[in-house]
């Protein structure tokens, strides 16, 4: 749960700790990560960068804090899960270090402590804004029984009232195909929508006339009515959504009977979604990371990995923010936000991270932006 907004005192370190699994599994990720705040930090008057290793557990996060406190750190980068942004921020918060976390994980936010990984809620609000702007504000969601369907749903529940828009069914299933079935027969109402036809169908038989079986055959040929809903959040990528399209399809739910909408894994498999064509998600512009793109490249001899764009941010955030007293809640949370690699972000006193999203429609080559990203996060709904 969030807390209620506090202030936290500056920091009175200059530099700044980066918390990375710089051993075990995740240590070619980490570097990855060094080097993006590196590169963010490169240049005169920057602050210098303290790389502190997490090996990648809850308890080496902790005592990474420890460290960095004593090695006269102002703020901390990373770390990068949420397990190990639980164990930091309690630490951080009693040294009176502010955190710049990686994780998307939204329960980790707080006052003093930003998640900066683009998380389900910012996609969920901006989505739900589009669709509204389109006359459409009755949802619905098809969303898978784990953490992520969790933080899905959730997201629908809180927004929706927020934008004058309303969650008229929520469907969890589980791991097996049944249960997915299952699932998208009901909240596709299909026995309810297709009952309207097959009764005009019975009707007609029971004339027991050429004309009346003529009136059966044009009955059978008409469309289902739509889902009770104008919008379908879906919560599912990968394998499971291939197998998901076509029961949709069965169930007569696509982009012609509401808006499907999706999360930010869509991204990268949107030449695969075909199908869905006409279905909307909301991620980050690239235009806006060609830059970061270009300058790691140039530095370090190949693209950077997704997240590492993050590093760059929280340590481009960092340099801005930071003042002859070190580094205050007013300079991290300052109104007008930053421009990063994935576009405007502002971080709010109480822990929430609002970005600007462009909305993308998938077509049958890949994806096209049909709302670009804000140029501003004065708007609520962004």
């Amino acid at each position: 749960m969030i807390q209620a907004p506090q202030q936290f005192p500056a920091s009175q370190g200059r530099r700044v700790a980066i918390l990375l699994p710089l051993s075990g599994a995740n240590a070619p990720l980490a570097q990855a990560l060094l080097k993006a705040a590196q590169l963010a930090l490169d240049g005169p008057d920057a602050p210098e960068l303290l790389p502190l290793d997490t090996a990648g557990t809850a308890d080496g996060a902790a005592n990474a804090v420890q460290q960095a406190a004593q090695q006269g750190a102002g703020i901390i980068l990373g770390p990068l899960t949420g397990a190990e942004t639980a164990a930091v921020a309690p630490v951080a918060r009693s040294l009176g270090l502010p955190v710049l976390a990686f994780t998307n994980d939204p329960t980790q936010q707080q006052p003093g402590v930003w998640t900066l990984g683009i998380g389900p809620a910012q996609q969920v609000r901006r989505l739900v804004a589009a669709v509204g702007a389109q006359g459409k504000t009755k949802f619905a969601a098809l969303l898978p029984d784990n953490a992520f369907g969790s933080l899905l749903g959730d997201a629908l529940a809180q927004t929706a009232p927020t934008l004058n828009a309303s969650v008229v069914s929520q469907l969890r299933y589980g791991q097996n195909f049944a249960e997915l079935n299952t699932a998208t027969k009901e909240i596709a109402a299909y026995a309810t929508r297709r009952a309207v036809i097959d009764a005009e169908v019975r009707k007609a038989r029971a004339k027991l006339t050429p004309e009346g079986r003529k009136e059966a055959r044009e009955a059978a040929a008409q469309p289902v009515p739509p889902p009770p809903y104008d919008a379908l959040l879906v919560g599912e990528a990968g394998p499971r959504l291939q197998e998901l399209i076509p029961l949709m399809q069965a169930y007569d739910i696509g982009p012609a009977e509401v808006k499907i909408i999706g999360p930010a894994l869509w991204d990268n498999e949107a030449p695969r979604l075909g199908a869905l064509s006409g279905a909307w998600y909301a991620a980050p512009d690239p235009a806006a990371r060609a830059g970061f793109d270009q300058a790691y490249t140039a530095k370090f001899g190949s693209p950077a990995p997704r997240i590492a764009d993050l590093a760059f941010d929280a340590a481009a955030i960092a340099r801005l923010a930071a003042g002859p007293g070190g580094f205050s809640a007013g300079s991290i949370a300052r109104p007008e936000g930053f421009s990063g690699a994935n576009g405007l972000l502002l971080l709010q006193p109480d822990g929430r991270v609002r970005r600007g999203l462009a909305v993308f429609e998938i077509d049958r080559g890949g994806s096209h932006i049909v709302e670009p990203a804000p140029t501003s996060l004065a708007a609520p709904d962004v």
